[in-house]
């Protein structure tokens, strides 16, 4: 026979989740955003952070290590809360972007590498060849500019201006 109140009245307190949840969380996203910015590709930290976290939460509320599902609801909401909150100060507040998400770090420069970026990210010679290569550009002197990204993408500016073509009236 199923408990109804064991099911639905959580058996820790509602604030200690959520404190629980947001130094989790906050401890997390700093470790990866700037420990693990490069790994993290074009996933973006918030978005693996907020889906590793809310699987082990719904994980743990499913499968009873709580005794309620609410505990594993409010867990679940504290995380897409902080989700949400850390873009929207992003959003709302300039000075405080550039600690959330960080700005892109130049590795090449007018075709010439930049040994103390890429020493900051570990980027070896061989790793931005291969980014260059993705892109489509074979030598490092012909990219104008080679960044990497907040998310840990490379973007690649080659001294190439294009033109948007115009369609031909048939």
């Amino acid at each position: 026979m199923l408990d109804w109140q064991k099911m639905f009245v959580p058996d820790t307190p509602v604030l200690d989740i959520i404190v629980r949840g947001t130094i989790l969380y906050l401890a997390l996203f700093f470790l990866l955003r700037v420990v693990l910015k490069r790994q993290s590709g074009t996933t973006s930290v918030t978005d693996l952070l907020v889906i590793v976290l809310i699987a082990d939460a719904a994980q743990n509320a499913m499968a009873d290590d709580y005794s309620s599902v609410t505990d594993g609801l409010v867990l679940v909401a504290t995380i897409v809360f902080w989700a949400f909150a850390l873009d929207f100060i992003a959003f709302r507040f300039p000075a405080l972007r550039r600690f959330i998400q960080p700005q892109p770090l130049t590795l090449v420069k007018d075709g010439r590498m930049l040994p103390r970026h890429m020493h900051k990210e570990l980027i070896t010679e061989e790793e931005l060849l291969a980014q260059l290569r993705q892109q489509g550009v074979e030598r490092v002197e012909d990219a104008k500019g080679v960044y990497m990204e907040g998310d840990g993408s490379f973007s690649v500016v080659t001294g190439e201006q294009h033109r948007p073509t115009e369609k031909k009236a048939l």
